[in-house]
């Protein structure tokens, strides 16, 4: 069983920065592929970022050149550092993680394991 708690959201202005962590339990390492999810009130749920087993980085068009994620590999801990936030960037954000390779990154029921997810909340 693996559990993922995340951290660091927030609210900020438009232009600003945050960055989100999740830690997973146990040992998970480079079985994995892991990813970011977010979900604004009343829309669908919707893959923002995946690390995939052989450590390619796949993005949701609206955020490529302003989030990155990473993973650290000591820690296995994933990481989503976001910059120039916009409002529309506002939503509960979640980490998941699936063991094995990933047919389809931004799918949410590629993945088993699911965090209990961090607001991010952005101002104009």
């Amino acid at each position: 069983q693996v559990q993922l708690v995340e951290s660091g959201g927030g609210s900020v202005q438009s232009g600003g920065s945050l960055r989100l962590s999740c830690a997973p339990s146990g040992d998970i390492g480079s079985r994995y592929c892991m990813g970011w999810f977010r979900q604004a009130p009343g829309k669908e749920r919707e893959g923002v970022a995946a690390i995939d087993i052989d450590g390619s980085t796949k993005y949701e068009d609206s955020v490529k050149g302003r989030f990155t994620i990473s993973q650290d590999n000591a820690t296995n801990t994933l990481y989503l550092q976001m910059n120039s936030l916009k409002p529309d960037d506002t939503a509960m954000y979640y980490c998941a993680a699936r063991l094995g390779w990933i047919a389809k990154w931004d799918a949410s029921y590629e993945y088993d394991y699911w965090g209990q997810g961090t607001q991010v909340t952005v101002s104009s």
